[in-house]
């Protein structure tokens, strides 16, 4: 099924490897200040997508939108459709645990979730969606290599953003929950269901339990960190 109701690329223009940040108009200020020879390969609704090249390499960039059920909708259409192997989720996330500070890159190895996504699968038991290891070793190493101060551990993927109850995340940091986010356990899903390759890595731009926020040019300016880190690791796969 191609073109799909949300992609109107062809076979062919995606790169195996696709970074997905939320935001539309961050995929635009990725392709202008990273990629070389880039075309625009979607519009629909607004979601750009570009292919370009990257040191060489062939990657892709589109938007996925906020939330499991957009983030559900493009990747699964990528993995399933348009033969993409590996998606790294590039985003924002709200701090939940006290060693996180501003600027903090996370890298989700699994995603606690209060979703219904999963019950689609009729599974006997609860399922944990988990990075893909050799993905996220490949990014750990790398963060390593380029001097980034980077955490490695679980997230909480959930579909509000307001909370009626203002305890809600305290509650999540007696397990050891680093920081919340909103897309990472339906790409998880997509992926492991399809038998592909996913990593959410995620800036931390808030911290909701102690007000601590940064300004828009802030986030801008430390997401660039994360994006070096998503297209290094991009192109060595």
């Amino acid at each position: 099924m191609i073109p799909t109701p949300h992609i109107e690329a062809k076979l062919g223009d995606f790169a195996k490897t696709v970074l997905m940040p939320g935001d539309p108009m961050r995929v635009k200020h990725i392709v202008g200040n990273h990629l070389t020879d880039a075309r625009l390969i979607n519009s629909v609704r607004g979601m750009y997508g570009y292919t370009g090249k990257y040191n060489g390499v062939n990657i892709s960039i589109m938007a996925s939108g906020m939330g499991m059920p957009s983030m559900g909708i493009y990747s699964y259409e990528l993995f399933n459709f348009y033969d993409v192997n590996n998606i790294i989720r590039i985003g924002t996330a709200g701090a939940i645990s006290d060693k996180l500070h501003i600027h903090d890159v996370v890298m989700a190895m699994a995603s606690c979730y209060n979703s219904s996504f999963a019950r689609q699968y009729d599974l006997p038991g609860t399922a944990v969606p988990a990075a893909d290891y050799g993905l996220l070793k490949k990014a750990d190493e790398k963060a390593l290599e380029m001097g980034l101060n980077v955490y490695v551990g679980t997230v909480l993927t959930t579909d509000n953003f307001y909370y009626d109850d203002p305890d809600t995340l305290a509650k999540w940091d007696k397990l050891g929950i680093l920081a919340t986010e909103m897309e990472s356990a339906a790409l998880y899903f997509n992926a492991m269901r399809a038998k592909k390759h996913a990593l959410c890595i995620c800036t931390v731009s808030d911290c909701p339990l102690t007000g601590e926020s940064s300004s828009s040019e802030e986030r801008e300016r430390s997401f660039d960190d994360m994006v070096s880190l998503a297209l290094e690791t991009a192109a060595i796969l």
